[in-house]
């Protein structure tokens, strides 16, 4: 596995989402965690090793001892973030990009300074205390590693855009349906509760009718904002 430059998160590391969605192509489970162990380095051959060949787990390597990521099969048990109406996520969008900063500017994901087609350009603005959405219309039927890339960063930005910084630790997805390309799609996020440095997140996607296309619930770890760049 290499991942790209495209797909990175913060500067020099993969983005978390996308990253886990890949390790989770590996596991025989409709739901699947992942856990991050070190920011996935980029444009690096990386090794997965399965636990046998009924699929149950898998782990990312950056060589012999440096594990990057591990996955097993997961569950999710509470409900999911219930949406908003495309509107209303087109408005919160607007707040996303009248914000003063934005913690990583080169996320394939969320950031603004990726030009349209190359990043997603997800903007995932406050529509509640604690909770955000984004407008999503994918230009073709995106792979599920997209979708747990779109279900990845509203999550951690439901806590706001201000420092510290937070980055992915753990990820438990869902991916139900793809969407069509060119549906209007709403991504959710919110902020569910907060232990030290340790934030809880849930994130969910819709389809134009309202049917759930996955969802998400995370742990995120605040960092030191001098360990990454943008």
């Amino acid at each position: 596995m290499i991942i790209e430059r495209r797909f990175r998160g913060p500067a020099g590391s993969g983005n978390g989402g996308y990253v886990a969605g890949l390790l989770a192509g590996h596991v025989a489970s409709d739901t699947v965690t992942v856990t991050l162990r070190r920011p996935p380095p980029l444009d690096t051959e990386l090794h997965v090793a399965t636990d046998d060949d009924r699929g149950i787990g898998a782990r990312l390597w950056d060589g012999e001892e440096r594990l990057v990521a591990e996955a097993l099969a997961g569950a999710i048990v509470v409900p999911a973030v219930p949406p908003v109406a495309f509107e209303e996520a087109l408005e919160a969008a607007e707040k996303y990009r009248a914000a003063e900063r934005h913690p990583f500017p080169g996320c394939f994901v969320c950031g603004p300074e990726r030009e349209p087609g190359d990043g997603l350009r997800l903007e995932p603005g406050p529509v509640a205390e604690g909770t955000v959405a984004a407008p999503w219309t994918p230009a073709e039927p995106p792979a599920p590693e997209i979708m747990w890339s779109v279900l990845d960063c509203p999550g951690g930005l439901s806590y706001g855009q201000d420092d510290p910084p937070v980055v992915l630790g753990t990820m438990t997805a869902q991916v139900t349906e793809l969407p069509e390309a060119g549906e209007r799609c709403v991504v959710m996020g919110l902020a569910r509760t907060r232990e030290g440095r340790r934030l809880h997140a849930a994130t969910a996607a819709y389809g134009a009718d309202g049917r759930l296309l996955g969802r998400a619930e995370q742990i995120w770890i605040e960092v030191d904002p001098a360990r990454f760049g943008s």
